[in-house]
Formats: structure tokens, C-alpha cells, sequence
């Protein structure tokens, strides 16, 4: 990490951290991560209105009285809806507003004028291709909540403050190769997850995690035509796919939580994913699935674990689920999802996913689920045991499941036990640099079909489809891959040796209590 990259991530974090008070860092989230993004567009138009209007010598902020305001308004409009896909007027940008808010020294009343921007910046989309993208992407930016402070004024006291902090970072986004503000914000995004404890689960995929799912996906491939995440949460998954390759033609996702949805547009725009180029759509992916006819190179998730689902009788005559002739039990989704993503893949693609344990090894609908994937379809590619407690708001161990429609060496499933390779930081279990490159050579070896080499003892193992039938398609990893740890040989001479040695001393002892006792005039206790 750079040095600039670490300090403006510990600059983010700090105004985060000391203005939020008493409020929960939960709720704080929404409202920094918010006006982060807010300026961000604010400096994107700014940049990109100056550049168009360099030829007739003018900046942005001229426009304001120009005698030919309105014009050089409307042209700026039309290329920033297309380029940019939203628009700011000079007087709304961040700048603005943050030195309105604090001119002279003191705070001036802007909440009312904030609202109004917020919500032009949504509505200057209407109508345009980029409208779903950022409609609603406010709204949980509530300027009146009283979360906020009890009186109007000391709403805007703590608005006018998190603005000026803000206003006086540079997020350096003139540099086109600078990654560093969205870098930060998925820095904020996770510092938030990480205390907020069960509720952070569902948001947010630890970046070790991400990491080895992307290296999976892509593995042999230096570009996408398109990724998807089934449950985007905040997109963190799906651009730490695009890091991995030099491009990724499209991201795609769905979300069913309203807030996590506008968090994941606002990353993607951050990331400055142009929005031509993702499709996120909020709505729950196994009832109401809005990608259904499409079919993605690459997809990675962590579904909720173990998560309800309707599991309704119709879904029989549903594509993604008919040809099983068994749906998951309504009270654990987790092949639901994994079926749903099967669906999706394309014949060329990769998918990894982040499942808990029992997937593994449950009976009834999913051993038949399970046991379909493998006999049948011979999809199942790598078996990989996570450790546990790396997640938040969960302890439980978890598992990485890869498939493939199209398998170089079908006969044969690799299995990885990572279980016990981490380290241990505060409450949480950390991979570290070193685990996650061990576990991603086993798999790239496997994949390069040098089966014998990715065979690392007590690690990982190459079972047989015929082996994998024999144990009737239990896959608990600990039946493949041997950690059985051999402990030193007891020498019973020594033991003996010790044992007589233990029976002298007793005899020894309970001859001098005895004696004690005779002398007391009391019976002995044995």
C-alpha cells in the first residue's frame, strides 16, 4: 500500500470516527460514505466541464452571469449525462456548499440547499440511460433524522463539519491511473463492516476472501466479458474480480437490501466503473432473479448462510431448479443459490462461492442436489475448507466450492484443507499473504492437470470421481484430505521404568501418614 493510499484512508476514517459521537457507526456509515461519494461526483463534473469548455477559455464556475449562461449550461449538460451519466450546476457543487456552510467562521444554514442538490443530482438522470443507475441513490441520506443532533441546528452544525473535513482532502481523481479514493472507500466500507458485527455479514466479503475468490475465477484469463455476484452486497466481490484481470467488460449484480443497493452502485461509480458498464438491480435473486437470461464468464458470491427461502412447489417448472427434481429445504437456501448460479454460468465460465460446512455433507434434497452436480453433470471442480472465524458476525468454518461447466481433467475433484492455515488477529482469524498464495498454486497446479503435484501432504488431495461415489457423494473434506497428525512412539520400558517408580513412592508415603496416624491415635484413612 502507498504511502498517500494509507494516509487517506486514515484521514477518511478519522473524520469518520470523531464526528460521528455517540451515533452508531452503523448509521454514521450512510452519511460519510455518502458525502465521500457526493463529492466525488462534484469533482468529476467540475473536472470534466473545465475540460470542455477550455477551447473558449472558460471554467465551470465562470458560467455563473456568463451572457451566455444558459447555453454553455445546456451543452455541459448533454456530454456530462452521457459521459458521466448525471449533472451538477456550478452552484451545487461540494465546494460550494461546504464554504457556504462555514464562511466567515461560522456555520450557515445549508441542510435545506444539501436536500435539493442530493436530490437534483438523482433527478438530472431522469430520462436518460444512466436514470436506474442512480435513482434513489441517496435516500438513505436523511439530512432530517435526529440521529443527526436534536435541534435543526445542530444537524447542520455536524453536516457543515463533515463537509469542511472533506472539503479540505484531495481525493487526487484528476489521475486517471489513481485507484486511491476507491480504494479508501472499500477501506471504509470494511473498517464499518468490522464493527458492526452480524449486520456486517451481510454486506461485506472479508478482502482475503475476495481475493481468493477472484484468483479463482480467473485464473488462465486476462480478460472478462462479465462478472456477477447473485448477492453483490457492496460490490466489493465484483471489483476485486476486475483487479485481477486487465479488463472486465461488464459487472453484474443483485441485492435485495435497499441500502446495500445503493452502497454497491456508489462503489462501482467510485471505482469509476463507467455506468454503461454495470447492471445491479435490487430485488431478492432467488424469488425474483432480473438476469435470468443471461449467461456470465465468471461468477463469484458469499451468500447469506443457511438463509430462508419460500422453496415453493412452482419453482419445480423453474429452469434453474427443474432438472434436479428436488429444491432445497426451505430453512437452508445455500444450494438454491448455488443452483441459481449454475444456471447463469456460461459454458466457458468459472463460479466460486463461500458456503458453510454443511453443504458439504447434509442429506435428504441437498445430498440429491449434491449428488445430481456431480454424477450427472460433473460440474464440481475444488473443495476448498476455509478456517473459521474469519467472517463477521459469524464463527462458524466455511467452505469454497468452484464448478465448471467445461473441466479439463473431469475424472477428479481437487480437495484443499486451509483450515488450519491463519493467524490470529484481535477476535477475528486472518489468511495471511502466504495461505492464500499456497491455496491459489494448489489450484492453479491442479487446473495446469499436474494432479500428482498438487497433492501436498496433510493439505490437499485429488480424489477420484469413483472415490467421491463411494463415500455416496459426502464431500467433508476431512475424508479426502489426511491431517491426521502421528504422535511421538511411547517406549512402555520407560513407562514400566516410571510406573514402579510411582508405587515406591505411594508405599513410601502412606508409611510415613500411618506413622502420623498411630502417633494421633486415629485410624488411618486408607
Amino acid at each position: 500500500m502507498t504511502e498517500q493510499t494509507q494516509k487517506l484512508q486514515t484521514q477518511l476514517w478519522n473524520i469518520a470516527n470523531t464526528l460521528r459521537g455517540k451515533m452508531d457507526a452503523d448509521d454514521f456509515r450512510d452519511y460519510i460514505l455518502g458525502f465521500i461519494f457526493y463529492k466525488y461526483l462534484s469533482t468529476k463534473m467540475e473536472l470534466y466541464a473545465n475540460e470542455i469548455l477550455e477551447p473558449d477559455n472558460l471554467k465551470f464556475r465562470d458560467l455563473e452571469g456568463h451572457a451566455q449562461e444558459e447555453a454553455y449550461l445546456e451543452a455541459v449538460k448533454d456530454a456530462a449525462l452521457d459521459k458521466l451519466g448525471y449533472f451538477l450546476l456550478p452552484s451545487e457543487l461540494f465546494t460550494e456548499l461546504a464554504n457556504r456552510g462555514n464562511s466567515g467562521g461560522k456555520h450557515h444554514f445549508i441542510l435545506g440547499d444539501l436536500a435539493k442538490v442530493l436530490t437534483h443530482i438523482e433527478q438530472s438522470t431522469m430520462g436518460s440511460e444512466s436514470e436506474e443507475d442512480f435513482g434513489n441513490l441517496f435516500e438513505d441520506l436523511d439530512l432530517t433524522s435526529s440521529k443527526l443532533g436534536k435541534s435543526e441546528n445542530d444537524k447542520n452544525e455536524l453536516i457543515v463539519k463533515v463537509l469542511s473535513h472533506l472539503d479540505e482532502i484531495d481525493f487526487d481523481i484528476a489521475n486517471a491511473d489513481s485507484d486511491l479514493l476507491g480504494d479508501a472507500y472499500e477501506y471504509l466500507i470494511g473498517k464499518f463492516a468490522s464493527g458492526a458485527g452480524k449486520k456486517a455479514g451481510e454486506f461485506y466479503t472479508p478482502q482475503q476472501v475476495s481475493n481468493i475468490l477472484a484468483q479463482l475465477v480467473t485464473q488462465g484469463k486476462d480478460k472478462l466479458k462479465s462478472v456477477y455476484d447473485p448477492t453483490c452486497g457492496s460490490g466489493s466481490l465484483l471489483l476485486r474480480v476486475a483487479k485481477q484481470v486487465k479488463e472486465v467488460s461488464a459487472f453484474y449484480g443483485q441485492e435485495m437490501n435497499p441500502t446495500t443497493y445503493n452502497l454497491c452502485r456508489m462503489n462501482m461509480i467510485m471505482h469509476d466503473v463507467h455506468y454503461k458498464r454495470f447492471d445491479i438491480k435490487n430485488e431478492n435473486t432467488l424469488e425474483k432473479p432480473q438476469h435470468e437470461d443471461m449467461r456470465f464468464e465468471a461468477i463469484v458470491a458469499n451468500p447469506p448462510f443457511s438463509a430462508k427461502w419460500s422453496a415453493s412447489p412452482l419453482f419445480m417448472s423453474d429452469d434453474r431448479f427443474a432438472a434436479y427434481g428436488k429444491l432445497a429445504p426451505s430453512s437452508k437456501a445455500d444450494f438454491a443459490f448455488v443452483q441459481h448460479m449454475v444456471h447463469q454460468l456460461a459454458d466457458n465460465g468459472t463460479m466460486a462461492c463461500v458456503l458453510p460446512h454443511g453443504v458439504l455433507f447434509r442429506g435428504a434434497a441437498e445430498g440429491h442436489i449434491r449428488k445430481y452436480l456431480i454424477q450427472d453433470r460433473n460440474y464440481l471442480d475444488a473443495v476448498i475448507g476455509l478456517p473459521a472465524n474469519i467472517f463477521y458476525g459469524t464463527s462458524i468454518p466455511t467452505c469454497i466450492l468452484v464448478l465448471k461447466k467445461e473441466r479439463s481433467h473431469g475424472d477428479n475433484v481437487l480437495f484443499i484443507d486451509a483450515s488450519q492455515h491463519f493467524e490470529k488477529v484481535k477476535t477475528q482469524n486472518m489468511l495471511r499473504e502466504a495461505d492464500i498464495s499456497k491455496l491459489i498454486d494448489t489450484y492453479k497446479t491442479y487446473s495446469n492437470g499436474a494432479l500428482s503435484e498438487a497433492e501436498v501432504d496433510k493439505y490437499s488431495y485429488v480424489a477420484k470421481l469413483s472415490e467421491i461415489a463411494e463415500n455416496d457423494y459426502n464431500l467433508n473434506i476431512p475424508r479426502y484430505v489426511d491431517t491426521f497428525e502421528e504422535e511421538e512412539p511411547v517406549d512402555l520400558a520407560v513407562v514400566s521404568k516410571a510406573l514402579k517408580a510411582i508405587d515406591t513412592d505411594m508405599a513410601t508415603t502412606d508409611a510415613t501418614i500411618t506413622d502420623y496416624c498411630n502417633q494421633l491415635g486415629i485410624d488411618t484413612p486408607f
